[in-house]
């Protein structure tokens, strides 16, 4: 028998499926999770508090997979797993579709004024103009992140008139090398990043970058917060050196309450709720873990599988 512990939060998606050589051990809180960490071979150990499953994560010394319904796991000691040979799966793509439709729905909320809109509702107010006058249709977008988020995201805009032009490594029409954006960035009416969570893309969009955008071009970013420093952003929305930004996601999370990003009326947060606006997370994520029992059951490799040398 091959020990699995797991969280209880998927037990009722998982357990009537499980294959009969696979021993679940079921875990309700982080605490648990560390007292029972050193029996897996498997581990789903998800949790909402990072740093409690990196310790999980840390205690799991006979572990060999790991399993996760996180697309970002960098907060991970990494360097130690791949240490021990573990294999990674994480959950990119699981939310993919959700977080592409938020991405349409940031830009056309800015490109219309819609949140001026809403709030004419609730003063009962009937405007006779709208607070925005942009279409989507005709401008163009740079993204930074082709991933399955990525991808989805193209995908979505392409029918929009959007003209989308890609930043990745492998050459290819509408696409830029990773060395060749900064010095286009003020071509593009929105720059969307959808990058993963490394060293290499900490700080990427900095006081240069958005400097460099057109002044009424938008930031979306559903990467991750460090990924923008956020306080050349904040000083680029002040000073309205660019349109706005739509920010799924901020440093820290959350952000306090007192963060002067809030006051910015061209800031528009979303609190890292892109990923949440569905309700298929945790069936996709059971179905792929259990697709995935099989693959290791037959020795074939598990998916998808992060590349702990890249961080991704």
């Amino acid at each position: 028998m091959t020990k699995a512990v797991l969280s209880a939060l998927i037990r009722p998606l998982v357990e009537p499926r499980l294959p009969d050589w696979v021993e679940p051990i079921w875990f309700s809180t982080g605490e648990e999770a560390a007292e029972l960490a050193s029996q897996a071979e498997i581990g789903w150990f998800d949790l909402y508090d990072h740093g409690q499953m990196a310790d999980v994560a840390r205690a799991a010394t006979n572990l060999k997979w790991l399993n996760s319904i996180y697309a970002g796991l960098d907060f991970l000691p990494l360097d130690l797993l791949a240490e021990r040979d573990v294999v990674i799966t994480n959950g990119t793509g699981i939310n993919a579709i959700t977080i592409a439709e938020y991405v349409v729905m940031g830009m056309l909320n800015i490109a219309k004024g819609y949140r001026d809109v809403v709030r004419a509702q609730e003063r009962r107010e009937w405007l006779t103009d709208s607070p925005g006058k942009r279409e989507l249709y005709g401008s163009r977008a740079l993204l930074l992140g082709y991933g399955a988020i990525g991808k989805l995201i193209e995908e979505r805009l392409i029918p929009f008139g959007v003209e989308v032009t890609v930043v990745r490594r492998t050459p290819g029409e509408n696409t830029l090398a990773p060395d060749e954006w900064q010095a286009r960035l003020g071509e593009f009416d929105w720059a969307i990043l959808a990058v993963p969570a490394t060293p290499e893309t900490d700080g990427m969009i900095g006081a240069a970058e958005l400097g460099a955008m057109k002044s009424d071009a938008v930031l979306v970013n559903i990467a991750r917060g460090a990924v923008v420093d956020q306080d050349a952003l904040l000083t680029a929305l002040k000073s309205q050196s660019i349109g706005g930004a739509f920010l799924d996601v901020t440093s820290p999370e959350p952000l306090p309450a007192d963060h002067p990003l809030w006051d910015q009326d061209t800031a528009h947060i979303s609190m890292h709720l892109s990923g949440r606006a569905q309700t298929k997370m945790f069936q996709r994520s059971a179905d792929r873990f259990i697709e995935n029992l099989g693959r290791w059951r037959r020795g074939e490799a598990v998916v998808p599988q992060m590349n702990l040398a890249l961080g991704y």
